[in-house]
Order: structure tokens, then C-alpha cells, then sequence
């Protein structure tokens, strides 16, 4: 049976410095999606990696007195590290600097110049380094960048352009055709009114002030300007080639989802989608542009000193409380927020209290009363229903959600049945039970349904907290992996160990 593809790949970071947790949620999120998707039987591509071209990059390297080169390898195997760190399950990890890529990317620029998509020019502007973007006087805010807020530069230089203006009406119409297309709405909305209404300007392709690119092999002194070859990544490493494309690229082209931050949609709804059409490419079914984790409400920044990293927040916390933090607490649309006393508060009321208690008291009970050994009975009452029910119910709830990428709304679901399970301990008290022999049978029962309760929710916490899904299958010493209530199982628990400890301020 041929399982459905589903290929999503989060933007590719760029080599510039180490990533914070704000860029690191984006890797943790897209995984979440891709572990996700496997555990409905998709076959799931996952593609991330790094960008590592441009005059940023360039001047980087001078400063530390290496080449260019040097540098981005450097960087990019940090960035890798951080992914590995946060446990992610990537496919495949891409370099903008493969050779393979670079080969693709000549003969990409080529095909759209012979098109008569991409022309030679003068670009004339004012310059923003650390964004690599050039914008007009009414662009600016304040006089500065849109983007990053510092000063730009004037700047004027010969440079290759690409006709984006040749296929405004053809992208509005693709967008009123596939209303999916561009996620939340409101990011649509802002590409409109903001970018396609005033007009498209045709976008700068090349650069001649720098050398660290791609050459226009059939004009040296220029190299490919960072979104042509940043963008296209998606495609090349796949086995796109203008000629004879691979059996991997008609196989997974094209892409599910694009997962990328709020500020770059506008290169992945209205570059991207124009560079596709120049080459009678389809478009991705989907660009999801999710919002950002602040710190206490203000952007990170290393000029703010208000940053924090992955990896030194996961030695003093553990991954999965991270990544737990971070999937939860970023809403659908608005940014999210964190802080060390943010982060230790849900450690201790949902990781700790509502799981680990849940799983600690459950298996303890199942050793001290019965081995470990339990099956089910037929000691059935009503108060058992809503529970069950429950456990039904789990899969399709989840699946609304995650369908919407409401990632932390999908969480709450698997919470919701956790804190329904902690009361119906209080509500059944097996330790009363346990007191009277005449009512084992209704003992066996309670504790039975608990354990298919927790064991249900550690199939749909594997997608969001993979270790703590291993460990608790560990504790309850079972293999079954249906999603639903089942009769017919048979329990041998080990002995229970804290999944998560409480955090004293």
C-alpha cells in the first residue's frame, strides 16, 4: 500500500551566529508536525538546514580573520547541533553551499534569463547589510529599515533583475483560487494590501559588491543574490534539475507546507511562488507564517542582552520541557512569551503535577496492589464512561487541531484527558478499594482504565515530547500502539520513576 506524501521543510537558517530559542521553535514546531503526520501513516519528508551566502557572511569571516567558508561551516554545524539537541527528525540537513545546489542554481538563473524573465540592470537604492534588502525612500520607517529598525545605506550597482511584476495578476489569481495558500489569514491579507496592491517592483537577482555567492556563470563578476539561491533550496535538494528531474523530486514536489517565520512571508508568498511559475514549477500547497517567542515580551536580540539558547535552557531543564514550553505556549496567531519563571511555573503545574503525578500514582498503585500485573474485568460502572469516552474521543480532537497547526490547542487536548484522569482517582479512590478483597475485581478495573488512558496519551505526546512517549511506554511495559480504549490488554508494569521533578524557585 502506497502511503500518502507529506513534505514539509521549516526556512533554512541563516549562518550569521548561533540560534536562540525564537529561531529554535521553528525547527521544534515543524518537527511536531512531521512526528505528527508519521503517526498517522503519512511518508513524511522533512527537510531543514542552512543559508550560508551573502555580504553578511563575507564580512563575518573577515572579522574572525577566516574565510568565508570556514565560517559558515562553523556556524552551520552549531545550528545542526542545536537541532540534534532538541531532538528533531529531520530527513535531510541542506547547505546552501553543496556544490550540488550551487550547480542547480547556475542552471535555475540561467533558464529564467533565457526565458526572458531576468534581465540586466542598474539597481539604485537604499541598502540594509544586515537584511541583505534593498528598499525605496517609502519603504523606510522612521528612515530605517522595515525590517531589523537600523540605518541604510545608498547604494547603486549593475545587477541582473527578475520580472516579478510579469506575474502580479497570475499570483492574485492563484491566490483567490487557493484561499489554503497563505496561513494564518491575516498574513495574506498584509502580502495584498502591503506588496501586490501598490504594485510589484521587479527584485534585485544579483550583486556585483561582494564575491561570496553563486557566480552567473555566464557573467562572473555577478553572484546570485541570496533569495534566488536561498529559495530554491526547497527544490534542489530534492533532485530538481531544469532538464531531468529526479524520481525523488516528482515524488515529493510539491511541498505540504512551508513553515516559516512572520517575517519572511513575503519571500515565500510572493517571490518564491513567481520564481515557480518563470519555471512551470507547481506551487507549495501551503506557507504557514507563525508568530514569535519573545522574552518577556520583547524580541531577543543580542543587542537587548535579553537572548537565551536551546541548548543551555535544555542542561537546566531537559528537552522535552522545552520543547513542551514552547509548542504549548505560542498561540496560533500571536506571539508567545517566555521567561525562566514562565517556564518553571508550566514545568511544575502540567509536566510535573498533572503527568508525572498521574503516571507516578498510577503505576505505583498497579506494584503495590498487584505486581505490576493487571488485565481488565468486566466490573464495569457508570462513572467509567466519561473516561473512556475520553480516550475515544482523543484522536479526532486531536486531529481538528493539528489540521490547523494550533499546536498548543492539541496539547490541551491531551491534558484535558490527563486532569480527567487525576480526577477519576480522586472520584474512584482505589486505595479505599484496595481495603475490602471483595471489591479487587473493581480495583483491577479502575486501574486498568487509567493505564489505557495513559498509555492512549503517550501515543499522542510522541509528536510534542518523544523521550517522555519512550519512558512512559518504559514504566507501562506494553507495545500496543492503538489509538483507542482497547479490552483486550495485558499490563506487567515496572517500577514507576519521576518523569518530571517539581522546580523550587
Amino acid at each position: 500500500m502506497n502511503k500518502e506524501k507529506y513534505y514539509i521543510s521549516t526556512a533554512i537558517a541563516y549562518t550569521s551566529g548561533k540560534p536562540h530559542i525564537g529561531n529554535t521553535y521553528e525547527i521544534v514546531l515543524a518537527d511536531s508536525i512531521a512526528r505528527y503526520k508519521r503517526l498517522k501513516g503519512y511518508d513524511v519528508y522533512f527537510q531543514t538546514g542552512t543559508d550560508e551566502h551573502g555580504e553578511k557572511i563575507e564580512l563575518k569571516a573577515k572579522e574572525k580573520g577566516i574565510t568565508p567558508q570556514q565560517y559558515v561551516d562553523e556556524v552551520s554545524l552549531q545550528i545542526k547541533n542545536i537541532w540534534d539537541i532538541m531532538n528533531t527528525s529531520y530527513d535531510r540537513f541542506v547547505r546552501t553551499t553543496n556544490p550540488m545546489h550551487e550547480k542547480q542554481v547556475q542552471k535555475i538563473f540561467k533558464k529564467m534569463y533565457d526565458n526572458g524573465d531576468i534581465y540586466l540592470g542598474k539597481y539604485e537604492g537604499l541598502y540594509c547589510t544586515p537584511c541583505e534588502s534593498f528598499f525605496t525612500e517609502s519603504q523606510l520607517i522612521d528612515g530605517k529599515c522595515p525590517d531589523c529598525g537600523r540605518e541604510v545605506q545608498k547604494a547603486s550597482e549593475e545587477a541582473y533583475f527578475f520580472k516579478l511584476s510579469k506575474y502580479q495578476d497570475r499570483l492574485i489569481k492563484y491566490y483567490n483560487q487557493h484561499p489554503e495558500f497563505i496561513m494564518p489569514e491575516s498574513r495574506k491579507n498584509e502580502m495584498i494590501n502591503n506588496f501586490i496592491k501598490p504594485g510589484l517592483q521587479d527584485l534585485c537577482v544579483s550583486r556585483t559588491s561582494f564575491k561570496w555567492g553563486i557566480p552567473v556563470d555566464f557573467n562572473p563578476k555577478h553572484v546570485v543574490y541570496v533569495w534566488l539561491d536561498a529559495l530554491t533550496n526547497y527544490i534542489t535538494n530534492i533532485g530538481y534539475d531544469v532538464n531531468n528531474p529526479t524520481e525523488e523530486f516528482k515524488k515529493y514536489w510539491p511541498a505540504d507546507l512551508h513553515l516559516i517565520g512572520k517575517d519572511i512571508v513575503r519571500f515565500h508568498t510572493i517571490y518564491w511562488p513567481c520564481f515557480l511559475m518563470s519555471l512551470d514549477i507547481p506551487l507549495p500547497k501551503q506557507v504557514f507564517g507563525h508568530p514569535w517567542l519573545l522574552f518577556g515580551n520583547d524580541k531577543m536580540s543580542k543587542s537587548k542582552g535579553n537572548i537565551l539558547y536551546a541548548d543551555d535552557l535544555v542542561k537546566e531543564f531537559g528537552v522535552d520541557a522545552i520543547r513542551y514550553y514552547v509548542l504549548h505556549e505560542i498561540p496560533y496567531a500571536n506571539d508567545g512569551n517566555l521567561t525562566k519563571e514562565l517556564l518553571i511555573d508550566r514545568i511544575n503545574s502540567d509536566l510535573a503535577n498533572i503527568l508525572g503525578n498521574l503516571v507516578n500514582r498510577t503505576i505505583s498503585m498497579t506494584q503495590k496492589y498487584f505486581d505490576g500485573k493487571i488485565c481488565n474485568t468486566k466490573e464495569k460502572e457508570f462513572i467509567d464512561n466519561d473516561l473512556i469516552n475520553m480516550i475515544n474521543e482523543l484522536d479526532k480532537n486531536i486531529e481538528q487541531k493539528m489540521d490547523k497547526f494550533e499546536i498548543g490547542a492539541a496539547l490541551d487536548i491531551i491534558f484535558d484527558l490527563l486532569r480527567r484522569s487525576n480526577k477519576y482517582i480522586d472520584e474512584t479512590t482505589p486505595w479505599v478499594l484496595a481495603k475490602d478483597d471483595s471489591l479487587k475485581e473493581r480495583l483491577k478495573k479502575v486501574l486498568y482504565n487509567l493505564l489505557e488512558s495513559i498509555r492512549v496519551c503517550a501515543i499522542f505526546l510522541e509528536p510534542f515530547m518523544p523521550d517522555t512517549s519512550k519512558k512512559i511506554f518504559k514504566q507501562l511495559n506494553i507495545d500496543d500502539k492503538t489509538n483507542k480504549y482497547n479490552e483486550k490488554n495485558v499490563y506487567k508494569t515496572n517500577k514507576s520513576s519521576p518523569l518530571f521533578m517539581r522546580i523550587e524557585k
